[in-house]
């Protein structure tokens, strides 16, 4: 479209005209609106001629962008022919769920990441291509290196790469693990600001498909109880659930030794100061308390009631002076029906050595029904191994029934005879005085009891993100064996985590992590006849709030090859 003037020797008048191709060849041009003459225009949209050509040309652009839409959205018709054979090797199936991960990877700007990577190392090859192919397919189809590529050859914008171009790539990865992870938090504050004020800590490991130990893969305790080599992964995440930071240690080694260089790291590189550091039991030692109660720091670590000193521990298992957790009422627990919802608690000063620290303990009816019940499965299998004879205990698991069956020597005549085995009732009681308790302890003695605890409670989070890794991105076995390319591996995990973390957030946790990743996966499209594509997944509310989020739509009844390109350029922040 474009403004048309022509001028007479008594009047100038003004229209909109739209140019086309005739069938010959030659161009031409048809008048699409008269605006009327300048005279006439001077009364509404002047006072001067230019403020009627301003006028003139924004009427000029609406019309435009108005043949565009009706364009678009025009009935296209294709001819089938019933006929006519497929065309070899020809892909008519195409993944597009990547679009959705596209959004956050580019509004996080990791492509600038590339950037000074490439700067760096002066390869040709496009590395922003490739680690944001291994990242979607980590999360929409979790394979082989090798086989990441052939599902990155199915997104609807092909790879400009080959394939030996990404295994040069994670050695890239791998040597720049500690800058990229940096960079990703700085960044990261494009999606707004981050709750690090908070930060969640917790180790995991994964197993390789090796029997013997090389490099930093060593035999440790599993998580699976595999007898294979392991890595362990220590992980930072902030209070919203986002991960923070990495890092990789030998399967052999105390996970307690890993927490002081992440940190010293997040403190250096990441410029965070000051924050409440959040753990379980098993990374909140004594020297762990004693680090983090340093600077503007301070920390929030679950305790273990059984390894208290004896009078703290005769102390929590007393079932005086809990007060509810919502008011402050003191109330006798031994007197709470079970089907009791509330919360309660007691603290009191807890010294140690060198940390003068507060104990918390609360006891929950509803947890306190939940372990009695479990442990009664327990009990009830015990008994059936008594009854069966087969009584043989797993060391390795700690929840093992055979745990509650005895054994004692029975003498006859001052003589020994069989070892007689029975369950064992003070054990269960031993364990039952436990139930519905919990014990939390920390360097915050002025807060709010519940705020202390709902920073606990977060807990949860850090392990789902294990979780995810583990079993929905497939991050274990590994089957790399040199130690860059095995860091670029989990680094590649750690981003598809984050990205996937932030999709959540922008949905509002409205989804389970099976819902939003088999919604992704769906959204595969079919191109037809080289003129579109027919989107091949069912509209949903899921799909509707993707759309809403990310900012662009691809559930039309037939998408045209221009409009797809607009939608990539969309989904990359391009308008």
């Amino acid at each position: 479209m474009n403004l048309h003037i022509s001028k007479s020797k008594n009047a100038e008048s003004f229209y909109i005209c739209k140019s086309f191709v005739k069938a010959n060849g030659s161009t031409s041009s048809m008048i699409v609106r008269k605006l009327g003459t300048l005279e006439q225009l001077l009364v509404e949209h002047g006072p001067t001629r230019d403020d009627v050509l301003a006028w003139a040309k924004n009427e000029v652009k609406i019309e435009t962008e108005k043949y565009k839409k009706e364009k678009e959205m025009k009935t296209v018709l294709i001819p089938f022919h019933a006929d006519r054979q497929l065309d070899h090797d020809r892909q008519v199936f195409y993944r597009g769920g990547y679009l959705f991960l596209q959004s956050i990877y580019y509004q996080m700007q990791m492509n600038k990441i590339c950037r000074k990577l490439k700067q760096k190392y002066k390869f040709k090859y496009d590395i922003n291509a490739i680690l944001s192919d291994l990242i979607y397919a980590r999360i929409l189809e979790p394979c082989s290196k090798r086989s990441s590529y052939k599902a990155a050859s199915e997104f609807l914008e092909k790879p400009s790469y080959q394939l030996h171009d990404v295994y040069r790539t994670l050695d890239v990865l791998g040597a720049e693990c500690d800058l990229i992870q940096a960079e990703v938090y700085k960044n990261s504050h494009f999606m707004g600001q981050r709750n690090d004020k908070i930060l969640y800590y917790d180790c995991s490991n994964y197993y390789f498909e090796i029997e013997q130990e090389d490099g930093s893969k060593k035999y440790g305790k599993s998580k699976e109880h595999r007898p294979n080599p392991i890595i362990q992964m220590g992980l930072f995440m902030d209070g919203d659930g986002i991960p923070l930071a990495f890092s990789l240690f030998p399967g052999n080694a105390n996970e307690q030794t890993s927490l002081k260089p992440l940190e010293k790291k997040v403190l250096g590189d990441f410029g965070c100061q000051k924050f409440i550091y959040c753990s379980d039991a098993g990374l909140g030692s004594e020297s762990i308390r004693e680090y983090n109660h340093m600077g503007e720091r301070a920390y929030i670590v679950t305790q273990s009631i059984k390894k208290l000193a004896k009078e703290e521990k005769e102390w929590a298992l007393s079932p005086q002076g809990f007060k509810r957790i919502s008011d402050d009422t003191p109330v006798d627990i031994t007197k709470l029906p079970e089907d009791d919802k509330g919360l309660y608690y007691k603290d009191e000063p807890y010294t140690t050595k060198k940390l003068h620290q507060r104990l918390i303990i609360t006891y929950s009816p509803k947890y306190a029904l939940y372990q009695k019940s479990i442990r009664d499965k327990q009990v009830e299998r015990a008994q059936k191994m008594l009854d069966s004879g087969k009584t043989k205990k797993n060391r390795k698991n700690p929840n093992d029934p055979a745990r509650f069956i005895g054994k004692m020597a029975v003498t006859k005549d001052g003589e020994a005879a069989d070892i007689r085995q029975y369950l064992d009732e003070d054990k269960i009681a031993e364990e039952a005085q436990y139930d519905g308790l919990y014990a939390v302890c920390t360097d915050l003695l002025d807060d709010e009891v519940g705020d202390i605890l709902k920073v606990s409670e977060g807990r949860w989070q850090i392990e789902e993100c294990f979780r995810i890794m583990k079993t929905d991105f497939s991050a274990r076995p590994v089957y790399l064996r040199e130690e860059n390319r095995i860091r670029a591996h989990f680094l590649i995990c750690f981003l598809a985590l984050t990205i996937y973390r932030y999709l959540e957030k922008k949905l509002d946790l409205k989804y389970t992590c099976e819902e939003l990743l088999g919604t992704l996966k769906a959204m595969n499209f079919a191109e037809i006849q080289e003129q579109g594509f027919i989107p091949l997944y069912k509209r949903e509310v899921i799909t509707d709030d993707l759309h809403e989020a990310c900012g662009f739509r691809t559930d039309y009844q037939f998408i045209t090859k221009s409009k797809m390109r607009t939608i990539q350029k969309k989904s990359k922040g391009k308008e």
